[in-house]
Protein backbone atom coordinates (compact mmCIF):
# COMPACT_ATOMS: atom_id res chain seq x y z
CA UNK A 1 0.00 0.00 0.00
CA UNK A 2 1.42 3.40 -0.96
CA UNK A 3 2.46 5.94 1.62
CA UNK A 4 0.06 8.75 0.67
CA UNK A 5 1.85 11.48 2.63
CA UNK A 6 5.23 10.67 1.12
CA UNK A 7 3.80 10.36 -2.41
CA UNK A 8 1.89 13.63 -2.13
CA UNK A 9 4.96 15.47 -0.82
CA UNK A 10 7.09 14.09 -3.67
CA UNK A 11 4.45 14.90 -6.28
CA UNK A 12 4.29 18.48 -4.95
CA UNK A 13 8.09 18.66 -5.36
CA UNK A 14 7.79 17.28 -8.88
CA UNK A 15 5.19 19.87 -9.84
CA UNK A 16 7.33 22.66 -8.38
CA UNK A 17 10.58 21.48 -10.00
CA UNK A 18 9.38 20.36 -13.43
CA UNK A 19 8.57 23.74 -14.91
CA UNK A 20 9.61 25.29 -18.19
CA UNK A 21 10.81 28.83 -18.81
CA UNK A 22 8.96 28.72 -22.15
CA UNK A 23 6.94 26.13 -24.05
CA UNK A 24 5.94 25.99 -27.71
CA UNK A 25 5.21 23.52 -30.52
CA UNK A 26 8.92 22.83 -31.05
CA UNK A 27 9.36 22.02 -27.34
CA UNK A 28 6.31 19.73 -27.50
CA UNK A 29 7.81 17.84 -30.45
CA UNK A 30 11.19 17.43 -28.75
CA UNK A 31 9.65 16.32 -25.45
CA UNK A 32 7.19 13.96 -27.16
CA UNK A 33 9.92 12.45 -29.33
CA UNK A 34 12.11 11.85 -26.27
CA UNK A 35 9.20 10.27 -24.38
CA UNK A 36 8.41 8.06 -27.37
CA UNK A 37 12.08 7.03 -27.73
CA UNK A 38 12.25 5.96 -24.07
CA UNK A 39 8.96 4.06 -24.38
CA UNK A 40 10.16 2.27 -27.55
CA UNK A 41 13.46 1.32 -25.89
CA UNK A 42 11.52 -0.17 -22.95
CA UNK A 43 8.95 -1.81 -25.23
CA UNK A 44 6.28 0.05 -23.25
CA UNK A 45 2.86 -0.20 -24.91
CA UNK A 46 1.79 3.40 -24.37
CA UNK A 47 -0.13 6.19 -26.01
CA UNK A 48 1.48 9.62 -25.63
CA UNK A 49 -0.15 13.01 -26.04
CA UNK A 50 1.10 16.55 -25.50
CA UNK A 51 -1.30 19.47 -25.65
CA UNK A 52 -0.93 23.22 -25.31
CA UNK A 53 -3.83 25.63 -24.91
CA UNK A 54 -6.32 22.99 -26.02
CA UNK A 55 -4.38 21.98 -29.14
CA UNK A 56 -2.78 18.57 -29.63
CA UNK A 57 0.87 19.15 -30.55
CA UNK A 58 2.21 15.60 -30.24
CA UNK A 59 0.58 12.18 -30.41
CA UNK A 60 1.91 8.64 -30.69
CA UNK A 61 0.44 5.20 -30.02
CA UNK A 62 2.93 2.37 -29.76
CA UNK A 63 2.27 -1.32 -30.47
CA UNK A 64 0.11 -2.93 -27.81
CA UNK A 65 -2.19 0.05 -27.32
CA UNK A 66 -5.85 0.21 -28.29
CA UNK A 67 -8.49 2.94 -28.67
CA UNK A 68 -9.15 2.47 -24.95
CA UNK A 69 -5.79 4.19 -24.29
CA UNK A 70 -6.98 7.19 -26.33
CA UNK A 71 -10.00 7.46 -24.05
CA UNK A 72 -7.82 7.24 -20.92
CA UNK A 73 -5.67 10.04 -22.36
CA UNK A 74 -8.77 12.21 -22.88
CA UNK A 75 -10.08 11.55 -19.38
CA UNK A 76 -6.67 12.23 -17.77
CA UNK A 77 -6.26 15.43 -19.82
CA UNK A 78 -9.59 16.67 -18.47
CA UNK A 79 -8.31 16.33 -14.89
CA UNK A 80 -5.10 18.26 -15.63
CA UNK A 81 -7.12 20.99 -17.36
CA UNK A 82 -9.43 21.19 -14.33
CA UNK A 83 -6.81 21.17 -11.56
CA UNK A 84 -3.52 22.16 -13.27
CA UNK A 85 -1.98 19.29 -11.33
CA UNK A 86 -0.84 15.76 -12.10
CA UNK A 87 -3.57 13.15 -12.23
CA UNK A 88 -1.60 10.94 -9.87
CA UNK A 89 -1.38 13.76 -7.33
CA UNK A 90 -5.11 14.47 -7.57
CA UNK A 91 -5.91 10.76 -7.42
CA UNK A 92 -3.63 10.00 -4.47
CA UNK A 93 -5.11 12.92 -2.54
CA UNK A 94 -8.62 11.64 -3.20
CA UNK A 95 -7.66 8.05 -2.34
CA UNK A 96 -6.14 9.28 0.92
CA UNK A 97 -9.47 10.96 1.72
CA UNK A 98 -11.43 7.87 0.65
CA UNK A 99 -13.41 9.79 -1.96
CA UNK A 100 -13.68 9.73 -5.75
CA UNK A 101 -13.54 12.80 -7.95
CA UNK A 102 -17.18 12.20 -8.87
CA UNK A 103 -18.18 12.18 -5.20
CA UNK A 104 -16.01 15.19 -4.47
CA UNK A 105 -17.07 17.59 -7.23
CA UNK A 106 -19.72 15.76 -9.26
CA UNK A 107 -17.87 15.26 -12.54
CA UNK A 108 -18.76 12.09 -14.46
CA UNK A 109 -16.34 9.17 -14.33
CA UNK A 110 -16.79 8.71 -18.07
CA UNK A 111 -15.03 12.06 -18.65
CA UNK A 112 -12.49 12.31 -15.80
CA UNK A 113 -9.79 9.88 -14.63
CA UNK A 114 -7.42 10.52 -11.74
CA UNK A 115 -5.19 7.60 -12.68
CA UNK A 116 -1.53 8.52 -12.98
CA UNK A 117 0.11 9.45 -16.23
CA UNK A 118 -0.94 13.03 -16.97
CA UNK A 119 1.25 15.91 -15.86
CA UNK A 120 0.68 19.65 -16.27
CA UNK A 121 2.98 21.60 -18.55
CA UNK A 122 3.89 24.43 -16.23
CA UNK A 123 5.67 27.56 -17.41
CA UNK A 124 7.22 29.79 -14.76
CA UNK A 125 5.31 33.04 -14.57
CA UNK A 126 2.49 31.74 -16.78
CA UNK A 127 1.15 28.63 -15.03
CA UNK A 128 -0.36 25.61 -16.73
CA UNK A 129 -0.31 25.82 -20.53
CA UNK A 130 -1.11 22.19 -21.33
CA UNK A 131 -0.40 18.60 -20.46
CA UNK A 132 1.82 15.64 -21.21
CA UNK A 133 0.03 12.32 -20.93
CA UNK A 134 0.95 8.62 -21.06
CA UNK A 135 -1.51 5.72 -20.94
CA UNK A 136 -0.80 2.01 -21.12
CA UNK A 137 1.15 0.98 -18.03
CA UNK A 138 0.07 0.71 -14.41
CA UNK A 139 -0.83 4.20 -13.23
CA UNK A 140 2.24 4.70 -11.04
CA UNK A 141 4.47 3.57 -13.92
CA UNK A 142 2.70 5.95 -16.34
CA UNK A 143 3.33 8.79 -13.89
CA UNK A 144 6.95 7.82 -13.28
CA UNK A 145 7.69 7.60 -17.01
CA UNK A 146 6.39 11.12 -17.62
CA UNK A 147 8.28 12.51 -14.61
CA UNK A 148 11.52 10.76 -15.57
CA UNK A 149 11.48 12.16 -19.11
CA UNK A 150 10.42 15.65 -17.99
CA UNK A 151 13.23 15.69 -15.42
CA UNK A 152 15.79 14.58 -18.00
CA UNK A 153 14.54 17.13 -20.55
CA UNK A 154 14.62 19.97 -18.01
CA UNK A 155 17.92 18.91 -16.40
CA UNK A 156 16.33 18.22 -13.00
CA UNK A 157 17.75 15.47 -10.78
CA UNK A 158 15.31 12.69 -9.91
CA UNK A 159 17.02 12.06 -6.57
CA UNK A 160 14.83 14.40 -4.51
CA UNK A 161 11.58 14.09 -6.48
CA UNK A 162 11.24 10.45 -7.61
CA UNK A 163 8.59 8.25 -6.06
CA UNK A 164 9.90 5.11 -4.36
Amino acid sequence: MPDFERDLARIAKQEAALQFTAFDAHTAWELGSKLRQVAVERKAPVTIEITMNGQRLFYSSLPGTTPVNDDWVRRKRNVVELYHRSTYGVGQGNRQQGITLTEKIGVPLIDYATNGGAFPLLVRGAGCVGSVIVSGLAQREDHNLVVEVLADYLGVSLTEIALD
